[in-house]
């Protein structure tokens, strides 16, 4: 899968991003990673709070190559996407923030207390990685964002 391929299929639309856009996500993603660490947050929240962080970061690589997710699914569609931008390094990632997502729909429309504060606390903390990550990807690949 390449990122026509997933254009094609409706699923990217073209998107012409701004050094604005991209600082404004970035805030979000801190935002919500600083929200996440909230004492007394249950774990749901902390997770879903920390979900949001990396669903904006990898939001940030699509934006960057000129597209944006668009329809049902689109949560998938990032890290899908994800997988094709970053290098293979990061395919496990990818799929863990898949499986993130999964978990989120859960405990977001299901029921509440699916979530443990361990896998919380790591979703937090690979929250956090990944932000290094994609600024040090900024940082070399678009320096002017």
């Amino acid at each position: 899968m390449n990122l026509k391929q997933l254009l094609n299929q409706g699923r990217l639309k073209p998107h012409k991003t701004s050094k604005k856009e991209i600082a404004n996500l970035l805030e979000l993603v801190k935002r919500d990673i600083k929200d996440a660490k909230v004492e007394g947050l249950s774990p749901d929240r902390k997770f879903a709070c920390a979900y949001n962080a990396v669903l904006q970061l990898a939001s940030v690589l699509i934006y960057c190559k000129g597209y944006e997710p668009q329809g049902t699914g689109h949560h998938f569609t990032v890290f899908q996407a994800m997988k094709v931008i970053m290098d293979r390094n990061y395919q496990d990632l990818a799929d863990y923030f898949d499986s993130c997502r999964a978990k989120r729909n859960i405990t977001d429309y299901d029921y509440a207390g699916g979530i443990s504060e361990s896998e919380a606390e790591e979703l937090i903390k690979e929250a956090e990685g990944f932000l290094e990550v994609v600024l040090n990807w900024l940082r070399k690949n678009y320096p002017n964002l």
